[in-house]
């Protein structure tokens, strides 16, 4: 009994003098390919960030319920694909164009679902 409450407490003293031992840092040297695609990453990101910080389409975005904090995690969550494509096309896009064209899906959609017999949604109509 008193090797087994020695054996914990030397146990519980080197637990707790672990834990003032600083942890090392590990730098690496990056290429520099690495360096210029998180530097286009970056500028690409300014690019959306310009767009989204406009009046009009953060006057959009409230109207569809995205918080302006959610876009830009949204945003930052992109691939570098998908990053791309939205950076480049940004300047064209005005805040909300093809809103008719996304309704009309819906409802297409809907109207599928409804024939199919999946939903009810018309049954009211």
């Amino acid at each position: 009994m008193l090797n087994l409450r020695a054996a914990i407490w030397g146990l519980a003293c080197a637990c707790l003098l672990g834990i003032g031992v600083p942890r090392h840092a590990v730098a690496e040297v990056i290429g520099t390919g690495e360096f210029l695609a998180m530097a286009e990453r970056d500028a690409q990101i300014a690019v959306v960030e310009a767009a989204l910080a406009r009046t009009e389409v953060q006057s959009q975005l409230e109207r569809l319920g995205v918080g302006i904090d959610q876009a830009l995690e949204r945003v930052a969550a992109l691939s570098q694909a998908e990053l791309a494509a939205l950076a480049g096309n940004i300047e064209e896009m005005p805040a909300g164009s093809g809103a008719l064209a996304v309704i009309g899906v819906v409802f297409l959609v809907l109207v599928i679902l409804e024939v199919v017999g999946v939903i009810d949604v018309f049954k009211g109509i």
